[in-house]
């Protein structure tokens, strides 16, 4: 696998190692959190039983572990595809207004997904490297623009929202939740746009550009 010009200035291989640092992910330390805790409340006299409430939660959690799989696979697809490299061309056209759509990409990835983390892999990529095509933005600040606009959107994903009203007993009422969140998510999220439209141009200097 290469990277090819103009994303890069002269041919070079694809660098984007796997790593299996299993110890290390979030997940594990949840894992290992879980068990600590099971530990205290038996100690403590609590009555569970630990594969039986891990059961549970993993069939609770069950569309959404096969949802960010997927996305992860998505984002890798389109990494090594070129996908990504060509988006990044075509959004480099938006020129000296991209920090501002930066954010709503962060907004669109949070909505489709979900998850932030997940927006952040999918279009973190893209983010980076349309700002190396268009040379005067720091990658730096448009990848986290994608994280900060897609923090505007969790409010109206609809993962989210089944999830707030499940939590509060409101189920059904997801699309009444929606029609009154989503004008704050778009006025927050043109806000960020802005915020990064500052930051990229009338005091660069705070994010520096690799």
């Amino acid at each position: 696998m290469f990277n090819e010009p103009p994303i890069v200035k002269k041919e070079a291989a694809y660098n984007n190692p796997f790593n299996w640092d299993f110890l290390a992910a979030a997940g594990t330390l949840v894992l290992f959190a879980a068990i600590v805790a099971f530990l205290f409340m038996i100690a403590a006299g609590s009555r569970l039983n630990f594969f039986v409430v891990y059961a549970r939660t993993v069939r609770q959690l069950g569309l959404p572990i096969v949802t960010i799989a997927f996305i992860l696979g998505i984002a890798y697809l389109m990494n090594y595809s070129g996908m990504t490299s060509s988006l990044a061309i075509a959004f480099s056209k938006t020129g000296f207004i991209f920090p501002f759509v930066a954010a709503f990409l962060g907004w669109l990835g949070v909505f489709l997904t979900g998850s932030d983390t997940s927006s952040n892999t999918l279009f973190g990529p893209l983010q980076a490297q349309t700002a190396q095509q268009l040379g005067n933005v720091s990658p730096i600040l448009t990848a986290a623009t994608n994280s900060s606009g897609g923090v505007m959107g969790k409010m109206i994903s609809p993962q989210n929202l089944s999830v707030g009203a499940a939590g509060v007993n409101r189920v059904g009422a997801e699309g009444d939740i929606f029609r009154r969140v989503i004008r704050y998510s778009l006025i927050l999220t043109a806000a960020v746009g802005v915020v990064a439209m500052i930051e990229a141009y009338v005091i660069p200097g705070i994010v520096p550009t690799p």
